[in-house]
Parts: C-alpha cells; sequence; structure tokens
C-alpha cells in the first residue's frame, strides 16, 4: 500500500479541476472567490508535505493513474523539488488571490467572475500538472489548456486593446503549441515512447548508438522554440508587454509570475528527464539556451529603461528575468539547473509583488499609467510604495533580497562552467547596471512629493497582508538562499 502522501499530487490536480468546474456554478461571486482561496491553501499544504515527505525519505516516488502501467496508465512523478515548486506557484497564487480581491469586482464585469476564477482555477490545475507530470503529452495538453485559460483572464476587461492583446497572445501560443506538437511527434516516431523516464532511455541508447542524432536535435529544437515562445522569452517576446499591460492587476500577477514559470520548469524537466544533461551538452544544444538567455538579460533591460508606462516596464523587466533563467539552464551544470529553479522561485514571488503593489499605486492615482503621472504614489500608499520598492531592488541584485541570491547563485553556477563565466559575470553586471537605470528613478518618482490632488483610495485588508507576506517572503528568499539551493540541488539530483 501506497504512503499516503504519495497521494497528494493527485489530489492537488483534482481539487484545482473540481473548483473550477464548480466556480461559475456559485450565484454569489465571493462564494467562487472564497471556494478558490481555500483549494489553493489545500494545493499548498499538500505541496509542503510532498516536498517535506520526500526529502526525509531521500527519493522521489512515481503515482500511477488509476493504478495501470505504462503505455496504459498516466504517470505522476515528484520528488523534493516537485514539492518545493509546487508550494511555491501554489503560494504565489494565494497571494495573488489576496492581492487582486479588490480588483475582481472592480475590473471584472458582474456575471463573469464565476467564469474567471474558473481559468484561475484551471491554471493552478495546470501549474500542478506542469510540475508533476511524467509524460509529455499530457503535459502539450495541459499547455493548451493553460493558453486558452490565459486569453480568458488576459481579455477579463473586455477593453478594446486588451482584446488586441488577447488575439496577439493567442498567435504566439498557437505558434509555439504548434512546434512543441511537431518536436513531440518526431520524438514519439523516433522512440515510440511518451513517458519522460522511458524516452530518456530509448534517448540515450540512440545517443550510444549514433542514431536517429538529427531528428531528435530538431525535436529538441521545436519543442525548445515552442516553449520559448509561450513563456515570453527573447526573442519571441513581443506579445508580453502587451499583455501584462492591458489585463486586470491579478491576471498580470498570475501570468508574469505563475504561467510562464510554469513553462520554464517544464523546460528544465524536458532537458533533464527526457534528453539528460550530457546528451545536450554533446549535441552543442545548450549553447543556444545560453546565448539567447543572455541576449534577452540585455536587450529587455535597455528596452525597459525606455519605456515610460509602468506595467510594460515590469513586463519587460519580465523578459530579461526569463533570461536569466536561460542563461543557467545553458550551462548544462546540475548546478546551473538548480540556480535555473531559485531563480525561478525569487523571480515569481518578486515580480507578483511587483505587479499587485503597482495595481495599489495606479488607484492611488487616478488609474494612471505613466510614470511621469504616479508621482507621489507612494506617499498616498506607503505600504505598496514599501513593497514595490523591496521588489525593484531585490530585482536591481540589492544583498539580502531575492534577487541578490539568484544573481548571486547564477555567478556561482558560471564557476562550474569555466567556458560561461566571463560572458556570465559580465552579461549580470550589465543587465544589474540597467535595472538599476529604470527601477532606481521609478522609485524615486513614486516617493517624490506631488502637487497633483487624488481622491483618497482605501485598499483592501487582503491586498495589505498579501504586500506584508510578499515582502517577508522576498527578504526570507534572500537571507536563506543558500540552505534553499542545496534543498534544490537535492531535488535536481532527484530528477
Amino acid at each position: 500500500m501506497l504512503p499516503f502522501y504519495q497521494n497528494l499530487p493527485f489530489f492537488s490536480i483534482i481539487l484545482a479541476m473540481l473548483a473550477s468546474i464548480a466556480s461559475p456554478l456559485f450565484r454569489k461571486n465571493h462564494m467562487a472567490y472564497r471556494l478558490t482561496v481555500a483549494t489553493t491553501v489545500l494545493i499548498f499544504g499538500f505541496s509542503v508535505v510532498v516536498a517535506v515527505c520526500t526529502m526525509q525519505a531521500g527519493t522521489s516516488f512515481i503515482y500511477w493513474l488509476g493504478h495501470f502501467p505504462a503505455p496504459w496508465g498516466n504517470e505522476l512523478r515528484a520528488g523534493t523539488l516537485e514539492g518545493l515548486l509546487a508550494a511555491c506557484f501554489s503560494g504565489v497564487m494565494l497571494l495573488s488571490l489576496l492581492g487582486g480581491h479588490q480588483d475582481f469586482d472592480d475590473d471584472i464585469l458582474r456575471g463573469k467572475q464565476g467564469i474567471y476564477f474558473l481559468m484561475l482555477n484551471l491554471l493552478t490545475a495546470t501549474l500542478m500538472v506542469l510540475v508533476y507530470t511524467n509524460d509529455l503529452f499530457t503535459g502539450y495538453v495541459f499547455l493548451e489548456i493553460s493558453a486558452i485559460a490565459c486569453c480568458a483572464l488576459v481579455m477579463a476587461r473586455q477593453t478594446g486593446p486588451a482584446i488586441v492583446s488577447t488575439i496577439r497572445y493567442m498567435i504566439f501560443n498557437c505558434v509555439g503549441s504548434g512546434l512543441f506538437l511537431l518536436g513531440l511527434s518526431i520524438l514519439y516516431r523516433c522512440t515510440g515512447h511518451l513517458l519522460m523516464s522511458n524516452l530518456h532511455a530509448k534517448i540515450l541508447e540512440y545517443a550510444g548508438r549514433g542514431e536517429y542524432i538529427f531528428p531528435m536535435i530538431a525535436s529538441f529544437g521545436l519543442m525548445t522554440i515552442g516553449l520559448a515562445a509561450k513563456s515570453g522569452q527573447f526573442p519571441f517576446h513581443s506579445w508580453l508587454p502587451g499583455a501584462h499591460s492591458n489585463a486586470t492587476t491579478a491576471s498580470s500577477a498570475v501570468l508574469s509570475g505563475l504561467v510562464l514559470k510554469g513553462y520554464v520548469i517544464f523546460q528544465i524537466k524536458l532537458i533533464i528527464r527526457v534528453f539528460s544533461l550530457d546528451v545536450v551538452v554533446r549535441w552543442h544544444l545548450a549553447e543556444l539556451l545560453f546565448v539567447f538567455g543572455l541576449l534577452g538579460m540585455i536587450i529587455a533591460s535597455v528596452r525597459a529603461v525606455q519605456e515610460e508606462e509602468a506595467k510594460r516596464m515590469i513586463a519587460f523587466s519580465t523578459v530579461a528575468q526569463i533570461g536569466y533563467i536561460y542563461a543557467a539552464m545553458g550551462m548544462s551544470t546540475l548546478v546551473g539547473m538548480a540556480a535555473a529553479c531559485f531563480q525561478v522561485i525569487a523571480h515569481a514571488f518578486t515580480k507578483t509583488m511587483l505587479f499587485t503593489s503597482m495595481g495599489s499605486l495606479m488607484d492611488a492615482s487616478n488609474h494612471e499609467k505613466n510614470l511621469h503621472y504616479l508621482r507621489g504614489a507612494a506617499r498616498r500608499s506607503p505600504l505598496a510604495g514599501v513593497a514595490f520598492t523591496v521588489g525593484a531592488l531585490s530585482l536591481c541584485g540589492f544583498p539580502l533580497l531575492a534577487g541578490f541570491g539568484a544573481k548571486y547563485l547564477i555567478a556561482e553556477a558560471a564557476f562550474h562552467s569555466p567556458v560561461y563565466l566571463m560572458m556570465t559575470l559580465v552579461g549580470l553586471a550589465i543587465s544589474a547596471l540597467l535595472n538599476a537605470m529604470y527601477y532606481i528613478p521609478a522609485v524615486v518618482n513614486l516617493w517624490m512629493p506631488s502637487k497633483t490632488k487624488y481622491p483618497p483610495v482605501q485598499s483592501d485588508l487582503s491586498r495589505k497582508v498579501a504586500l506584508v507576506l510578499f515582502i517577508v517572503v522576498n527578504v526570507g528568499l534572500g537571507v536563506c538562499f543558500l540552505p534553499i539551493m542545496d534543498l534544490l540541488s537535492v531535488g535536481i539530483v532527484m530528477l
């Protein structure tokens, strides 16, 4: 008989899907909100239990859906890394729900809120599947589900710019999905398997014999480009600023902090669990990940410096931060992969905090978007101003904050890959300088006195609680990044 905790990944997925079905059935919108919050809290608890139990057991486990072995059944796989990532994603989703509570009434049409929470719960289910699944095709199916849900979230306001951004987002997602499916089809034709463990063994066998090399390289390239387009990695990022700037505050926070990170985690599993680090290095595929990651770090930061609209600036910053992740992945070492995972966690909490706090600052400035007209907003909403300041300094790499820990770990990982050492250090230095060039002036502007009079706006208690928790978590990640890195390294080895 299985230990009870091995059922929890399955319960997490099913709970989120059941909550998505139930959400539109409530006549009162606040009931759907409470159901979503309660479900997210349960999933967070389940994820923590999975992380702790697998850490104590020292090994990962396989859960057969329906208890049917492959190829008839599907598989979930969970270890310390999966548990930590699931806890991170559900925790960020919970704080996004708390932080966006006020926006659900203000920005979403009445009668549509149940559908909105349906999509949020579907996204939670998707994230859990991307973290836990051991099946590439199941991952693809939920990639498509997440695309549908994200389109609904971006279009929640039903304004002209939101609809245009949704269409652009849909086009990029369809292209990304098509490329991923094409790559998956080639891989299935070569190996005859869809489970990651079986694919891994078959690819190692073919690589050792020198068979099917070109088709498998093409498969990896197509799937990687597909996931890069979906995650907004440079140069496939043009959809991202518009989608984030025209979505509601809660939607922007979820899209940037969670959805994009789910695609990145699936990419990490593709490298380690399917193709293996040795094969990726042998076929010189890692260099492309590193180069495009490095270019994304710098070019997106330059674009953010030029941006005057607050949410678009934060969105370009997201592209730059995803570049950090890809650069770390491109090092193709276990240390680099662990650093990439820490960057995923740090950026998930930090960027969600930035979007949530910016929502409050815009509310306190008569919903102005331009940074110039947000002058003095932090004085009108001090807690949001503090949260934005902490998030901005974090991404600039200030010590004792999450962003510093992420940059330190990526730099440390570069020392294990001497080929990438100098390029990584120079890229980090340039990117950090550019981050300071747009975040520091933005922070100063927010705290400067303003002569313009705005009507008083009171943030609700849930948003204040969310912002305080975001700040605490950010500082915690910045102080304890080395122990967390050790846990992530253990989880990477379990993969």
